[in-house]
């Protein structure tokens, strides 16, 4: 009996102890330092009402076009998918209007699916990174499969220090949109 009790008033002693330290701990490099929690900041009333929901989804979801272009082109076992290496051509809303080059790295992260473009006009090297959902992205066509099917490399990055590599790469395939 006399260890039921002792076990008790144990366990009772460790949970508010435990309880007394969620209100504010010391700064564990300085005693004189105390680090409040952070205060509840409730939400907006419009977003709590749900007024908000339907022009946040309507402005970041992917349209049925995006959404076959991202499943097509970037899905991993997809038969028309973009590999390193690849000479696309990306037409955009805005200047550059058509932009041509090869593919050195393609980052697959779902909607914020991106790739990075390197072309050389009139001597220097130009390289864009473009995110496939972007609005500002019309329609990307593959103008050439790397060469042999594939690269050995999935990141494309030393292609910009040697141009003559590039360039066998591209071959005689130069800026235009097939």
């Amino acid at each position: 009996m006399f260890n039921i009790f002792r076990w008790t008033s144990k366990s009772l002693t460790r949970t508010m102890a435990t309880a007394a330290q969620t209100v504010s701990k010391p700064y564990p490099f300085s005693k004189t330092a105390i680090i409040l929690p952070e205060p509840y900041v409730s939400p907006p009333l419009p977003l709590v009402q749900g007024k908000g929901l339907m022009p946040y989804l309507q402005k970041n979801l992917t349209t049925p076009e995006k959404q076959t272009m991202l499943r097509e082109l970037f899905g991993r076992h997809s038969a028309k998918r973009i590999y390193p290496g690849s000479i696309v051509g990306v037409t955009l809303e805005h200047a550059p209007f058509a932009f041509t080059g090869v593919v050195l790295a393609i980052r697959r992260r779902g909607i914020d699916t991106s790739m990075v473009l390197r072309n050389v006009i009139q001597r220097t090297g130009v390289e864009m990174q473009l995110f496939v959902n972007s609005p500002h992205v019309k329609t990307i066509k593959v103008v050439q499969k790397p060469p042999k099917g594939r690269m050995k490399r999935a990141k494309l990055f030393y292609l910009r220090h040697s141009p003559e590599k590039m360039s066998a790469l591209a071959g005689s395939k130069k800026g235009t949109i097939a």
